[in-house]
């Protein structure tokens, strides 16, 4: 893709477990890709999908935009085996769409996708 990227990768309680970054990544997208992995560990849906669930809701909103580490754009995924949330992925540098693409490249090289 042409693109450098921060990946990080959290257990289920969203602590962080594994950090890489590529020579050259973007400095700021360190703390997005670990607040990607946070925010799909804790509710255990891609990031991408925030658009669907607040809607119409303009409160809904501003409010979560208010809160800390909630990332409502693409690039981060829930980590599932089997049945069971053990973690989140998150992936920044690229446009949401990319770092999404890749997040789904590193669960497949784990046979979690």
């Amino acid at each position: 893709m042409g693109i450098r990227i921060n990946v990080a990768v959290t257990d289920a309680s969203g602590t962080l477990m594994a950090f890489l970054r590529m020579p050259g990544a973007f400095l700021h997208s360190i703390d997005i890709a670990i607040d990607k992995a946070y925010t799909a560990a804790s509710f255990g849906f891609p990031t991408s999908q925030w658009g669907g669930v607040i809607g119409d809701d303009e409160l809904l909103r501003i409010g979560l935009n208010q809160r800390a580490r909630l990332v409502l754009f693409g690039g981060g995924l829930p980590v599932v085996e089997g049945d069971e949330r053990i973690g989140g992925i998150g992936v920044s540098g690229g446009s949401a769409e990319q770092d999404e693409v890749c997040a789904a490249a590193g669960l497949a090289a784990l046979g979690l996708a």
